[in-house]
């Protein structure tokens, strides 16, 4: 951790609320790229993220973290996704400006995102198609596998009843950590951690779930950014087979899916130790490959700004 400096800090957001961001940057070293990091549904950056955010900054990527509305540190009712297209222009917002800061605008840009967290990285992909170098998905949640979808007549309900009631916990709901965790001292951090979400989900947070699932399912071919899938065989919570949809289906000439027998949904952080290393290992070969080739958009950029001065 000497190698690395972690930073906190609070913004606003354009509807005026205040989101907690933060960041491990490499100290030893010029970030090889920057990493913008998008958790899953109920957690939070700064503790259920910090051993991806120590872990690739140790690698030599400056990694960037934002709890969204009503997650983690930021304000909002917890657990409350009011609207999931707000929370991606949040990311966006945040993302784009450290982006296009003066000493990181030549640098290559990586999305990685847990569960809903996928979603949401593919969201900020359709938003600006040619925007972003390349994408990591842990176990995405990018679609409902057919025998889950809910029938017309009940999502029409849902609609109805998310204006009367909006931010009621009345979603039936199995225990999401004992399903997602293998490891039981994991399961229990997180349940100790006040910042992550523990009541079943409010009735507006699922139909913005459902409603962003199959909007993402009906344009699966539609992504074309280069992307690493990393998904568990025996994940209960997101299906791999809908992992595996999405790799044939996406229009993307570099795409890759690793599929891990016996391992849940927790990938980077629930299982054995040896088994995070083997998915980081993954995830940091991938990274590594696609920040050593050159981003000729930005050399040519900046030799141009660099020939406007001369003459």
């Amino acid at each position: 951790m000497n190698s690395i400096k972690y930073e906190e800090e609070y913004i606003l957001n354009s509807r005026g609320l205040k989101l907690f961001t933060c960041q491990w940057i490499p100290t030893n070293q010029d970030p090889k790229a920057l990493i913008f990091l998008c958790h899953g549904y109920a957690m939070e950056s700064s503790i259920s993220m910090k051993g991806t955010g120590i872990r690739l900054a140790e690698a030599g990527f400056a990694v960037y973290g934002i709890d969204y509305e009503g997650h983690g540190k930021s304000s909002g009712l917890q657990g409350y996704i009011s609207s999931f297209d707000d929370l991606v222009s949040d990311c966006s917002e945040h993302f784009t400006n450290i982006c296009e800061s003066k000493e990181n605008k030549r640098k290559k840009r990586f999305i990685l995102g847990e569960s809903m967290g996928g979603a949401v990285v593919l969201k900020l992909h359709s938003k600006k198609p040619h925007y972003w170098d390349g994408a990591v998905l842990v176990a995405p949640m990018c679609k409902i596998a057919e025998e889950m979808k809910p029938h017309p007549v009940v999502i029409n309900v849902l609609t109805k009843l998310c204006r009367i009631i909006p931010t009621w916990k009345i979603i039936p709901t199995q225990d999401i950590i004992d399903k997602a965790i293998k490891n039981p001292e994991k399961r229990k951090e997180v349940r100790n951690n006040p910042y992550c979400y523990k009541g079943k989900p409010r009735l507006k947070t699922g139909h913005e779930l459902l409603m962003v699932s199959l909007d993402i399912e009906k344009n699966l071919n539609q992504v074309s950014l280069p992307f690493m899938i990393v998904h568990g065989g025996d994940d209960t919570v997101t299906d791999p087979s809908v992992s595996q949809s999405l790799y044939e289906t996406a229009s993307s000439k570099d795409k890759t899916f690793k599929l891990y027998p016996k391992m849940w949904h927790a990938l980077t952080s629930g299982e054995s130790q040896e088994n995070i290393n083997l998915v980081f290992s993954d995830i940091i070969t991938w990274l590594d490959e696609r920040s050593m080739t050159i981003n000729l958009k930005s050399e040519l950029e900046h030799k141009a700004i660099h020939d406007a001065k001369i003459f």
